[in-house]
């Protein structure tokens, strides 16, 4: 039996379904946009905020980006630069003469003045290394320069804060299967490079590179132990220089050892007042 009424419910009831599935179906359509929008935006954003380095293969161009993002937060955070260009342009000169005949030639090397009493020198990864004012003003001539920015490019020839990094990673337990974070990784190499002493191996090593690159860049290779030697007369303890760097009678009798007596002091660099012409506004 046909019912009116029953006809009229279906009717405004089936109008009322078309009304919420095109609500369903909207919001649905809305809901799937922004999910998408969300889901591209995340993949855009996620490799800027997540960047993990695998640091036992780290390329050239990986290493050197590295060290740019560690000198800004030294920069930062731990050090001021000296703030003479004719002392800084002189430095830089001397390292990349040493640089150019290091192991590692093919990286670009950055030699930054730091302003800073103490006698220091450090390197940390991808070509850049940090001389103090300090240390410039200890030094006798241009050839000791070389030798103490020689050693610091020995560390980086040798690759020794990159392997430090690994190593500090695998026992804090914050290297993955992928990597480090970049950040951490970061992090870590400024902790090690200013807080923490290379091995006596590393020192030994970085000692041999730099010894080598200052001889062929010309520079009289004597001057290397002479500035070691100076530094321990001048002080009752070791000075910051060679605090952080252990082993020093040590390494002055291996270096003494491989230097030729004979031409040992054969090569450019050891005039005194040439020298203390170019770092005279330090005075």
């Amino acid at each position: 039996m046909f019912n009116p009424f029953s006809l009229t419910f279906y009717r405004s009831h089936r109008r009322w379904l078309y009304l919420l599935m095109a609500l369903v179906t909207a919001c649905s359509l809305w809901f799937g946009t922004a999910l998408r929008t969300q889901a591209i935006d995340l993949l855009q954003i996620l490799p800027q905020l997540i960047q993990v380095v695998q640091i036992s293969s780290l390329s050239d161009q990986q290493e050197v980006g590295l060290g740019q993002q560690m000198n800004q937060e030294l920069l930062n955070s731990e050090f001021r630069l000296y703030r003479n260009s004719a002392v800084t342009a002189y430095v830089n000169q001397v390292g990349q003469r040493v640089a150019a005949s290091s192991d590692r030639p093919n990286i670009p090397y950055t030699f930054q003045v730091v302003d800073d009493s103490d006698i220091n020198a450090f390197a940390t990864m991808g070509g850049f290394v940090y001389v103090t004012s300090g240390l410039l003003k200890a030094a006798d001539n241009e050839a000791q320069l070389a030798g103490v920015l020689g050693h610091e490019a020995g560390h980086i020839g040798a690759r020794h804060l990159v392997e430090r990094i690994k190593q500090t990673a695998i026992q804090r337990g914050i290297a993955t299967a992928a990597g480090v974070d970049q950040s951490t990784a970061v992090g870590l190499g400024v902790e090690l490079a200013v807080n923490l002493p290379n091995s006596r191996q590393a020192e030994f090593e970085a000692d041999q590179r730099g010894l080598k690159s200052m001889s062929r860049a010309g520079y009289a290779p004597v001057a290397m132990v002479s500035f070691m030697e100076k530094l321990l007369r001048r002080s009752s303890g070791a000075p910051e220089f060679l605090s952080s760097h252990p082993n020093t009678a040590d390494r002055i009798k291996v270096l003494q050892r491989n230097i030729d007596p004979v031409r040992g002091k054969s090569g450019e660099g050891l005039n005194a007042s040439a020298y203390k012409a170019k770092v005279r506004p330090l005075r």
